[in-house]
């Protein structure tokens, strides 16, 4: 993946990314992929801004695959995009400056990485986090560290029905049964899609 976009400048990506938002479907749901965004996780993201916090999107997925449209999608502007990333390389092309994707891997925002991912880009610990499989356990655990009141809740997909059902075996998504445990031991909440949540998608509703 790395090598298949490489070799191109970052505003030729975003271009790509761009069009491929604008008109990829979701295999299941046959729906873009902009409609298939979990409602709760939108309206949470609503209450938090509108309370005053600020509000970031931390994931193991590619930054500049996400900053094209995390801003319409989850009214997140790019600069609060935290993810893996490939080396860029400053370039003169025709005269005009550019940054050259390399194929070379710069940093993978997962597990152990989230957390400094977060200190890199955000430079604040969080007061809230909120996660969904075992490589956010770390990020969940550097929030807790902090001093002073916290939250941190895990979203279990487990809603085969109206979603997909991630368990201890699932090659993505996975959610262990130490993450459960740690969860337990910690005192975080687990949120499940099967019985907490009323609505999953927006599109339900219709």
């Amino acid at each position: 993946i790395v090598a298949t976009h490489a070799g191109m400048t970052t505003a030729e990506f975003e271009k790509i990314v761009a069009d491929w938002i604008a008109t990829a479907k979701h295999p299941k749901f046959k729906r873009p992929y902009t409609e298939c965004i979990y409602q709760p996780m939108v309206e949470l993201l609503a209450y938090l801004r509108a309370n005053g916090f600020k509000t970031f999107i931390v994931s193991g997925g590619g930054i500049e695959f996400m900053r094209p449209w995390t801003e319409k999608v989850y009214g997140i502007p790019p600069e609060q995009v935290v993810g893996s990333s490939i080396k860029t390389k400053y370039e003169m092309r025709d005269g005009k400056p550019v940054l050259m994707r390399l194929p070379e891997m710069n940093f993978i925002d997962d597990k152990a990485g989230k957390p400094v991912g977060i200190n890199e880009h955000i430079g604040r610990r969080p007061i809230a986090a909120f996660g969904n499989s075992d490589g956010d356990q770390q990020m969940l655990e550097w929030t807790q560290a902090g001093s002073g009141a916290r939250l941190m809740m895990l979203v279990h997909h487990d809603d085969a029905a109206r979603e997909f059902a991630y368990g201890a075996e699932s090659k993505i998504g996975t959610f262990s049964d130490a993450l459960m445990a740690e969860a337990k031991k910690n005192g975080w909440t687990v949120i499940s899609m099967k019985d907490d949540w009323k609505t999953i998608f927006a599109f339900e509703k219709n």
